[in-house]
C-alpha cells in the first residue's frame, strides 16, 4: 500500500460502500477495502476515528443494528458506551469510513468523492 492509497472501511453488502468502491474503481483510483464483518475492527483504528470525527458522527443511528438494540441502551448511549457498541458490532458504524493522507471521512458524498479523485 502506498501512502496516498485510501483505505475504505465498511461491509460489502452496503449500497453506499458498493457505490463508493465502484466510483473509485471507474475513476482509476486505487483503494484498499477493509470489510468489518470479514476482517474485524481493531480498537486502535476505532479510537483513531473517534479522535478524528467523534462518536456522534461515527455512530449509525439509522440502521437495523441500531434499531435492534434495547430502547434503554439507545436512550443512554454516551461516548464510552458508543465505543463499546461499535467494537462489539461494527455495523453500528456509518459507512464507508475512509482514511486517506492522515484524514478520516465518514460517508460518501460529492466532497469526499472529489477529494479522492473519483469526480472532477
Amino acid at each position: 500500500m502506498t501512502a496516498a492509497e485510501p483505505v475504505l472501511y465498511g461491509i460489502s453488502n452496503c449500497d453506499t460502500v458498493r457505490r463508493a468502491r465502484r466510483e473509485l474503481r471507474e475513476a482509476g483510483v486505487a483503494c484498499r477495502f477493509h470489510d468489518f464483518r470479514k476482517d474485524g475492527l481493531d480498537p486502535d483504528t476505532l479510537d483513531r476515528w473517534l479522535d478524528a470525527v467523534g462518536w456522534e458522527a461515527l455512530l449509525n443511528r439509522r440502521g437495523t443494528t441500531w434499531r435492534r438494540l434495547p430502547a434503554d441502551t439507545r436512550a443512554t448511549v454516551d461516548a464510552s458506551g458508543a465505543r463499546a457498541l461499535m467494537l462489539a458490532e461494527p455495523t453500528l458504524i456509518k459507512r464507508p469510513v475512509i482514511e486517506h493522507s492522515g484524514q478520516v471521512s465518514v460517508g460518501w458524498d460529492e466532497t469526499t468523492a472529489t477529494a479522492l479523485g473519483a469526480r472532477r
